[in-house]
């Protein structure tokens, strides 16, 4: 059964995708400062089928740490690519920090700038950090909610990795606190797994790091955050599920 639905539940991403897709190219010509509300648009509806073909819900703790409005830096643990797609939908103004490649994705890749994404080079060196700093900036002055996966790649549940220094180096330039979030995303939606379990995705918002911090002890700080906060596992069975989304 979860073989089907997950079978079920790719046939209705991809042909989404591929539809919305094209209904956005007349959009990044003549429109391109709705992209970000096209973008909501359809992650929302693939988080409904989600819901409603695989079963997954998701519950949300410590919301109360995100602004629901306003400039705000957050680095969420990153165990699946439904870690990409929920924050579209749970803030207000999203600009995610994702690699270049993404953008050249045929027909949704060319919608991720002019939403506001912030494309990092990953092997641009010094000159790819420079243009992160400029972007974080230019996001925080137009209001948006950035979101950084510090561990800089999908990391299976109870697994750690080193946490990228790009996340330190934009607290400093922008003075901003930094909300660690941990999610258990990969009980449901494993990394690379065509599999998708029923069940309930917790995201986990803790206590802001303080602005100033140090680089070591920012990242210090964050990895304690990961690591000693980490999710205790939970019942996923459909029947203890909150549905918060």
């Amino acid at each position: 059964m979860i073989w089907l639905r997950s079978a079920a539940f790719n046939g209705y991403f991809f042909g989404l995708t591929f539809l919305l897709g094209l209904a956005g190219i007349p959009l990044r010509l003549f429109a391109r400062q709705h992209a970000l509300a096209f973008a909501q648009f359809w992650v929302g509806l693939v988080l409904a089928g989600l819901r409603v073909i695989c079963g997954i819900r998701i519950e949300l703790r410590g919301f109360e740490h995100v602004p629901t409005d306003g400039p705000a830096l957050i680095a969420s643990q990153h165990q699946s690519a439904f870690d990409t797609l929920v924050w579209m939908v749970l803030l207000r103004r999203p600009a995610y920090v994702l690699k270049q490649e993404l953008t050249r994705i045929p027909l949704f890749g060319p919608l991720l700038l002019p939403a506001g994404m912030i494309a990092l080079d990953r092997a641009g060196g010094a000159a790819a950090l420079r243009g992160l700093l400029r972007a974080t900036a230019a996001a925080v002055a137009d209001a948006r909610q950035i979101v950084i996966f510090p561990e800089g790649t999908r990391t299976a549940p109870g697994e750690r990795r080193p946490l990228q220094p790009g996340i330190a180096a934009m607290a400093a330039h922008v003075q901003l606190p930094v909300i660690p979030v941990l999610t258990d995303s990969g009980l449901c939606w494993g990394r690379r797994a065509f599999r998708k379990r029923p069940g309930v995705i917790h995201i986990i918002a803790l206590p802001p790091l303080p602005p100033g911090m140090k680089r070591e002890a920012l990242l210090r700080g964050l990895a304690e955050c990961f690591a000693e906060g980490a999710l205790e596992p939970v019942d996923n069975s459909v029947s203890s599920v909150v549905e918060m989304l």
